[in-house]
């Protein structure tokens, strides 16, 4: 047995290591939204315009027609007429006096707004539920 020689043999072993990952839910979160009306008082600017007509009568002869005045916030519109006489003459009958009086006022106009608001609650999570597909749009 001099040919046979006895040989040891070491196994050499290696160990590997290898990570995986699983989802859990470690929580829930609940939003509600809320949407509320709010009413307001919106002051708003109201603008008007009386206008005042006072006839003035004048009768009185003139020579030719007179034109639209404007004397600073009124206005004469003349009225004529023609009178048969042995000639034909112009009379001023009268004028017509138009003022424009100008009112402004501030009045509250009624407005409905709308606002959200958000209820945020936390929920622990169902550890006794496994993940679900659908579990993934929680937050």
């Amino acid at each position: 047995m001099a040919d046979e020689t006895e040989r040891d043999f070491i196994p050499v072993v290696e160990e590997t290591a290898t990570v995986s990952t699983r989802r859990v839910v470690s929580g829930r979160v609940r939003i509600a939204t809320q949407t509320e009306e709010i009413n307001h008082l919106l002051p708003t600017d109201l603008a008007s315009v009386e206008v005042d007509v006072v006839r003035v009568p004048i009768d009185r002869r003139i020579d030719t027609i007179p034109d639209v005045v404007t004397e600073g916030e009124v206005t004469i519109i003349p009225v004529v007429e023609e009178r048969l006489v042995v000639t034909r003459e112009l009379y001023l009958r009268e004028e017509i006096h138009v003022r424009r009086i100008e009112h402004k006022e501030t009045i509250d106009v009624p407005a409905t707004t709308r606002r959200q608001t958000v209820q945020i609650e936390r929920l622990p999570a169902d550890l006794e539920q496994p993940y679900q597909k659908d579990d993934q749009d929680d937050l």
